[in-house]
């Protein structure tokens, strides 16, 4: 399983970094409605992409804030999320490595 880093992103793909250009929430929300899909972990940005209904995977600890319920994927609030949890408790490598295959099967599905 390939690692996701910034340097090394999946084929084909880019990461930026566009905070320096974000000075406020409205910045942010329009940002977040031109991307095709937000990863993210659990912050205000989180909650800000699942408000707009916009896809949003969203990294987890193993031990959770009470929203995110426990054992699942999805989210009640917002249906648009996809919830990646640490395996066990400081596994970011597991929840990580979840989502670069998560991402690998949706890109490979876009390329044909």
């Amino acid at each position: 399983m390939a690692a996701l880093r910034r340097d090394a992103p999946f084929p084909g793909g880019e990461i930026r970094d566009a905070g320096p250009q974000l000075r406020d929430w409205t910045d942010t929300a329009a940002l977040i409605a031109a991307l095709d899909l937000v990863i993210t972990v659990d912050t205000a940005v989180a909650h800000l992409a699942g408000a707009l209904g916009r896809p949003v995977w969203i990294l987890l600890s193993h031990v959770a804030h009470w929203c995110w319920l426990t054992e699942r994927q999805d989210s009640p609030w917002y249906p648009t999320a996809t919830l990646f949890r640490q395996p066990e408790s400081g596994d970011w490598e597991g929840a990580l490595g979840a989502i670069g295959e998560a991402l690998t099967a949706l890109v490979g599905g876009r390329e044909a």
